[in-house]
C-alpha cells in the first residue's frame, strides 16, 4: 500500500529573466494549466529539496535547492476532495510553500510522461490567466514583485 501523503507541498514558479513562465498541463485533468508542484516525501525533506526535485521530475529541468528562492509565502488551503484519498483520513488541508527558479530563456523542458502531457512558456501575465489554481496565479502575479527589472 503507497503511504499517505503529507498535507506540506511546494509550488516552484519557473521563468526567465524576460518574465516568461512555465506551465505544464496535468495528465489527469487536461483542462489544468499549472506551475511545478508536489508534496514533501518525508517530515525531514527540505522545502528547497523538495523544489529542485520536484522540478526535475517534473519538467527535467536541473536545478540546485540553493537555486530555489523561498518567495516567503505560504498558502493554506483545502484539498479537492477527487484527491484526499492521497492523504490520510481526515486530512483536508495543504499548506503550499511557493518558490521561483529563474532559468535562462530557451531552458528545454522534459515532462514526467504520466504527469503531465503538454508545456509551454508564457508571458507571466497570461501564464497567471491559465492556471487552474488561484494560489499559482496569485504568486505568478508577484513574480514582477521579485524581478523587478524585465530584461
Amino acid at each position: 500500500m503507497k503511504a499517505a501523503k503529507l498535507p506540506v507541498s511546494v509550488l516552484v514558479v519557473i521563468y526567465t529573466p524576460s518574465r516568461e513562465v512555465l506551465l505544464i498541463r496535468r495528465a489527469d485533468h487536461a483542462e489544468f494549466w499549472q506551475s511545478v508542484t508536489g508534496s514533501l516525501e518525508h517530515e525531514d525533506a527540505s522545502l528547497q529539496e523538495t523544489a529542485a526535485r520536484e522540478v526535475f521530475e517534473e519538467t527535467g529541468i536541473q536545478a540546485r535547492a540553493a537555486d530555489m528562492v523561498d518567495w516567503g509565502i505560504a498558502n493554506i488551503y483545502e484539498i479537492y476532495p477527487a484527491w484526499r484519498h492521497r492523504y490520510a483520513p481526515g486530512v483536508t488541508h495543504n499548506t503550499e510553500h511557493v518558490f521561483g527558479l529563474c532559468v535562462p530563456t530557451g531552458t528545454p523542458v522534459r515532462l514526467s510522461a504520466g504527469e503531465h502531457t503538454d508545456w509551454r512558456w508564457l508571458d507571466w501575465q497570461a501564464a497567471a490567466d491559465l492556471c487552474f489554481s488561484p494560489s499559482n496565479a496569485e504568486a505568478i502575479l508577484l513574480l514582477p514583485r521579485f524581478l523587478p527589472e524585465a530584461v
